[in-house]
């Protein structure tokens, strides 16, 4: 990349979080000239995916921010003419808190020693006497800078169906071939599990004639470290939710690849269960009985279209959801399966917002799968990228490990006029959109955020057996005391592509009271065993155990007012972060509003043209750009395209 930019844009986007993301093609796809930049050296922000070794050196990189001395930049104070006036930029993130790292695996040294030297010792890293080996974290060379290489090699195959369908189609881990994605100075080889599960897969008969789990230690972890990708932010995406809406129109669709959430979990009475959720379940259940069964068969198919009856609901509006739930003869066990598990809402939310959760459960039942919800193959981190691929097609210009230094606003009219970036490079622009974890502390000096607390886990079984280990499971645990938030856990297995095989990635996710360990680890102790070499040929340890723990609190900017923001010119706009929700219906709602604000004659990410009416000038070679079919595909490509990922348009023909 040549250092000098063009120095006329219509738009400059700073930051490359979801819904910055999603404004970039949206303008792009509407003719405006883009440039998006962002300070760090990957995609995504907070909605990033990291490698396991990445990850760690995405952490030092935190621990170590506030030692870091400020770099030498071009200076910009003469690029300031007497009518206009800088607004500085924060030079630092600070959205990430209290992180703490536990490694409960034991440490093999004769198991790869090479990538053993690679690492180095965190400074910071936490301890405690339930873990008996420090942390190392690992900083391999190529892992630093390879987050944005996957959704830009490999897109999913597109596949037509007849009256407009929408389809999903979802491969069994057995069909699912290994692929290898180079990806700038990364080659990265997904994880293919063989569907055996740990729990029961065969080995040497003993004198027990009892199955073992296999070991994992850290340095095999380490080993398989381009096998993970590990969410910042734990969501998953609703079938018929406003994400996969606009996947489907934008045709975005095309450029990533999906796999069915397989199972809901309930947590009560200390143990952990399958909740039916389709009629067929619900009558195949053994946890009901008959009785039950036909009340929540009702109380659903009322919950479905609630609107129409209101008088079954009009006299409990000011009543919390869990006390309209103790008028409809539902039993304590229904009460839970619908207040958790279904509506997955606090017990104190009010009644209208349970039924109208509840019914967008309902609602996303049966579009892709025996769950409403879908999950994005290499981690939530493709989503971001897959709209910044759409925005690069209709010629947006990308630069990451980019740093702007000042907004440049005129004093007469308030607006901004221009940035000038870390090189002294003044670029002007029309509109400028910011991630609001850009903007300095006089601006957000009146601002009041809201934290979320994350643990992510990397276990050796899932937290219910099945017979297939390939399972992707949602779980609520309920609050013990009142006034705590309910944790909401996502079990991940590796045919997601997110762990190695024979591990299980999970996420824990609430809203912050406290720090994130404090908030999370007692329902990390009811769910898991922290592993030691003791516990090895203990059969009847029936948890799962615990390899490795990380824990951190995220800063949630969602729901700032425009207005809470000091001084900040009119054609500025904020995006905010992740936010705690479990889709990220905010983020499309968000882009969507702002995008409206500025082009208000424009349509919101249209379908794109069909290749024969792009008209090219003297360029024989066309960018990516099929036909607008509203199909959104999640099938794992065949040996042949995932041996050529840099062909994707061979791939979309198959």
């Amino acid at each position: 990349m040549a250092d000098q930019l063009p120095t006329e844009f219509d738009v400059v986007i700073i930051g490359t979080g979801l819904p910055e993301s999603i404004l970039a093609a949206a303008c792009s796809r509407s003719g405006q000239r883009v440039l998006h930049l962002d300070s760090r050296s990957y995609y995504g922000g907070n909605w990033a995916s990291f490698s396991f070794s990445g990850l760690l050196s995405w952490l030092k990189e935190y621990q170590q921010n506030s030692a870091i001395a400020e770099e030498s930049t071009a200076s910009w104070q003469g690029l300031i003419h007497e009518t206009e006036e800088a607004v500085t930029l924060r030079k630092k993130d600070e959205t990430i808190q209290h992180t703490e790292v536990f490694c409960y695996a034991s440490q093999d040294v004769d198991d790869g020693v090479e990538e053993m030297e690679a690492l180095q010792k965190s400074p910071s890293s936490a301890t405690s006497s339930a873990t008996p080996d420090p942390l190392h974290s690992a900083c391999l060379p190529g892992e630093t800078h390879s987050l944005h290489a996957a959704s830009y090699e490999t897109p999913a195959k597109d596949t037509p169906k007849s009256g407009g369908e929408v389809s999903l189609e979802v491969t069994d881990v057995e069909d699912t071939l290994a692929k290898e994605e180079y990806c700038g100075d990364e080659t990265r080889t997904p994880a293919v599990s063989d569907g055996d599960e740990d729990g029961k897969k065969p080995v040497e008969k003993d004198s027990t004639d009892r199955p073992k789990r296999k070991k994992i230690t850290y340095s095999q972890i380490v080993k398989e470290s381009r096998r993970f990708n590990i969410d910042l932010v734990s969501k998953l995406l609703y079938s018929q939710g406003l994400l996969i809406d606009l996947l489907i129109k934008s045709n975005v669709s095309r450029y990533a690849e999906f796999k069915n959430v397989t199972r809901i979990l309930a947590f009560r009475e200390g143990k952990v269960e399958q909740v039916p959720c389709s009629r067929a379940d619900v009558f195949n259940s053994k946890e009901l009985t008959m009785v039950e069964k036909r009340i929540l068969m009702k109380f659903l198919t009322f919950c479905l279209d609630y609107e129409q009856h209101p008088d079954q609901y009009q006299a409990f509006v000011q009543c919390s959801f869990s006390e309209y739930l103790q008028t409809k003869k539902l039993t304590p066990n229904l009460q839970h399966f619908v207040l958790h598990s279904i509506a997955m809402t606090e017990s104190s939310c009010s009644t209208i917002d349970g039924l109208k959760a509840t019914k967008n459960f309902l609602r996303c039942l049966g579009r892709f799968g025996n769950t409403p919800f879908l999950f994005p193959l290499y981690g939530q981190g493709e989503i971001p990228q897959c709209f910044c691929r759409m925005c690069a097609v209709f010629g947006g210009i990308y630069c990451l490990r980019h740093k702007v230094q000042c907004l440049v606003v005129d004093k007469d009219s308030g607006k901004c006029k221009a940035i000038i970036d870390h090189l002294g490079q003044r670029i002007n622009a029309k509109y400028f959109i910011v991630e609001d974890s850009y903007l300095s502390e006089e601006t957000c000096s009146n601002v009041q955020y809201k934290q979320i607390s994350r643990a992510v886990l990397i276990t050796d079984q899932s937290i219910l057996k099945a017979d297939s280990d390939q399972q992707i499971s949602i779980l609520v645990v309920p609050p013990v005391e009142s006034g705590t938030c309910a944790v909401r856990v996502t079990e991940l297995c590796s045919s997601t592509m997110t762990c190695m095989k024979d591990t299980y990635l999970v996420h824990l996710t609430c809203s912050s009271s406290k720090t994130a360990r404090e908030d999370l680890e007692s329902v990390v102790k009811k769910l898991f065993t922290p592993y030691s070499e003791t516990e090895v040929d203990q059969e009847e340890c029936t948890k799962p155990r615990l390899l490795w723990a990380l824990y951190f609190n995220m800063r949630d900017s969602s729901g700032i007012s425009r207005s809470s923001y000091e001084g900040l010119p009119s054609n500025v706009y904020v995006c905010s972060g992740p936010d705690c929700a479990l889709g990220s219906e905010h983020a499309v709602k968000q882009a969507e509003t702002l995008f409206q604000e500025m082009f208000p004659n424009e349509e919101f990410c249209p379908p794109p043209p069909n290749p024969e009416d792009i008209i090219f000038d003297g360029d024989d070679k066309q960018p990516e750009a099929p036909g607008a079919n509203n199909i959104i595909m999640a099938k794992v490509d065949s040996s042949e395209g995932s041996k050529n990922p840099e062909s994707p348009e061979k791939q979309l023909q198959n």
